[in-house]
């Protein structure tokens, strides 16, 4: 088997691992393709594979992480995860705790942690490897990546919900919310939403954004219903979506490119967060970007022909 067949069987492995670490799809990809030039560069050929290129891309993200911390300390408004439209690495037997551990709460929470309990927590709790193989991994004596295991278990559980909703709640919530949507009926959202529902956009200062926080069921409802008129008649439309493992909907212009993204967080039949996805920037690994602000000037001026 050549070096290249090993590496692309081990990619979507190696993609899901840096995903989780760095919560960004493009620094992800970034951090895959300098493992496998890394690889491909090596003199010898490791013992495992998969041991030497996890360990490597751990080695690669947890070094992005470090700057990319100091970046957004100063980012503009919100900060959140690039959408992950599907991650690439299937386990069946698995396949809830994998979504549940990339979803945007889950990688909120880990964005908490430290780089090196960031990294721990993902190889140990997400993906099972032995203290052996993450010692390895991050470089430290497996009594200390036991330790930084319980530190990152614990803040974990402290900032987790106390219910968890099945897939199938949540996509029947999901439908329900989005057929609301279409519908303009702001009873019938407001019943969908959590009493103290939020609602949060990161654009990121590139882009049209929410100028805080939108609290409370009523509130939620009335604005997502006031908006959807306007942004119909600048042609723009939305379809649902599974984003990082949770309902949600892509939202295109007229010409289709991608304008924004909508995840719901569904806990305990309601839902309880919305995210916007406004940032250009992150929406590029999504296909042709939306010019917002000029489809921001159109949904004002046509809100101001309607007064």
């Amino acid at each position: 088997m050549t070096r290249a067949t090993e590496f692309d069987k081990l990619r979507p492995l190696l993609f899901s691992i840096a995903y989780r670490i760095l919560g960004s799809v493009t620094e992800a990809e970034d951090a895959v393709q300098e493992s496998w030039l890394r690889f491909e560069a090596s003199p010898t050929q490791p013992t495992s594979t998969k041991a030497y290129l996890s360990a490597t891309v751990t080695r690669i993200s947890i070094d992005v992480l470090g700057s990319a911390r100091v970046r957004r300390e100063r980012y503009v408004g919100p900060w959140l995860p690039e959408p992950l439209l599907a991650d690439p690495y299937e386990d069946p037997a698995r396949s809830a705790e994998l979504a549940d551990s990339v979803s945007i709460a889950a990688l909120l929470l880990l964005e908490r942690l430290s780089p090196l309990e960031r990294a721990v927590f993902v190889l140990r709790e997400v993906f099972d490897f032995g203290f052996p193989e993450v010692a390895s991994a991050v470089g430290r004596s497996e009594a200390a990546c036991r330790q930084l295991a319980v530190r990152a278990r614990r803040h974990m559980a402290a900032g987790r919900p106390r219910f968890v909703a099945d897939r199938k709640e949540r996509e029947e919530l999901a439908s329900r919310f989005f057929d609301a949507l279409r519908e303009g009926d702001v009873a019938g959202l407001q019943r969908l939403l959590a009493a103290e529902v939020s609602m949060v956009g990161d654009g990121g200062g590139k882009a049209p954004q929410l100028a805080r926080a939108i609290i409370g069921a009523e509130n939620v409802a009335r604005l997502l219903v006031s908006v959807i008129p306007r942004m119909a008649k600048a042609e723009i439309t939305f379809e649902p979506h599974e984003l990082n493992g949770q309902p949600g909907a892509i939202f295109r212009d007229r010409d289709g490119k991608v304008l924004h993204t909508l995840a719901l967080d569904v806990l305990d039949g309601q839902v309880q967060t919305i995210q916007l996805v406004i940032n250009p920037e992150k929406l590029g690994h999504m296909g042709p970007v939306a010019d917002a602000w000029a489809i921001d000037r159109e949904v004002r001026q046509a809100r101001r022909s309607a007064e």
